[in-house]
């Protein structure tokens, strides 16, 4: 299996691209997800089997992590327990969302291009309080849709792509015909391009300078299939940015131009062996931020229930 021809973008082809791609709905790509549509994504659930989509949460630095979580116990540690009566366990955990290591969710105000966000938002929404628009408390009630997964190194018979590869909508569409699934309107798409296999076998490595992801012609795909969010176990942007003028294309294009809330660096190790058993790439898929009125994403861990 070939992959698709890593191209460049110049300017004038991400601007048509972002004109053609562009849709302005209050809760964005998420309209697709209908209550139907989460009725009929319950019926996906047949062995039962719940697998989680998140890496641990790290914290300890990093080429990828410069900046990891901060978790420090706050009470009832060894050495400084009662000797008798009642005591609690307690912790703090603080982490910078945005990260390259951590498994997140992308909210419509997180990106701005051109001094806007989604929708044509004034970017000034953007306080030093936190977000007054398009913040992740428009998922409050949780993202809950079917679930599909392509695997791309899989179609590739390969462990991983390499830093820097691209995914284009020519092997989106070859992987859902090798795997005998279909995306529709509504699903939720997760490309996994083996990030975390890769970091697992090789350490871990400055994934802002190079990674693997979608070109940006893959957002026609999504376009056409009408999906209402997008995950990748890497950044879901390939690095470096081969389009003319934007370090971030995919991003720009999800989450400004189409209104897709984005899950960056997941982990579908575990659920891969399970899709291959069952003879199945679709599954309930549950995804529950935190309440967080005016952030700009959350730490997430999205569940799998096949």
């Amino acid at each position: 299996m070939a992959a698709d021809p890593v191209t460049a973008t110049t300017g004038a082809e991400f601007r048509e691209l972002y004109r053609r791609l562009r849709r302005d709905r209050p809760d964005g790509a998420l309209a697709e997800l209908t209550p139907q549509r989460v009725a009929a994504a319950a019926r996906e659930v047949r062995s039962g089997l719940r697998v989680s989509l998140a890496a641990p949460v790290e914290t300890a630095p990093g080429p990828d992590n410069p900046e990891p979580a901060v978790h420090r116990m706050t009470g009832a540690v060894a050495g400084h327990l009662p000797a008798e009566g009642l005591d609690f366990a307690r912790d703090h955990i603080a982490m910078n969302v945005h990260g390259d290591a951590d498994s997140h969710l992308d909210a419509l105000c997180h990106v701005v291009y051109d001094g806007t966000l989604y929708g044509g938002v004034d970017a000034d929404t953007l306080t030093t309080g936190g977000a007054c628009a398009l913040s992740v408390d428009l998922v409050r009630d949780g993202i809950v849709g079917r679930g599909v997964l392509l695997d791309i190194p899989r179609l590739r018979g390969v462990p991983w792509l390499e830093p820097g590869e691209q995914v284009g909508a020519g092997e989106l569409a070859e992987a859902e015909a090798a795997q005998g699934v279909r995306v529709g309107p509504g699903d939720l798409l997760f490309v996994r391009v083996g990030h975390r296999l890769r970091r697992a076998e090789h350490g871990p490595w400055d994934a802002a300078a190079a990674r693997a992801g979608l070109h940006p012609g893959a957002m026609d795909f999504l376009a056409e299939r009408r999906v209402a969010a997008l995950g990748s176990d890497g950044n879901n942007d390939t690095a470096p940015s081969r389009t003319e003028g934007v370090a971030f294309p995919v991003h720009v294009l999800a989450v400004h131009a189409m209104g897709l809330h984005l899950l960056d660096y997941l982990q579908f190790e575990d659920l891969v062996p399970h899709c291959a058993r069952e003879g199945r790439w679709s599954f309930l898929c549950v995804v529950a931020p935190l309440r967080l009125p005016h952030a700009t994403g959350s730490p997430v861990n999205p569940i799998a229930v096949l």
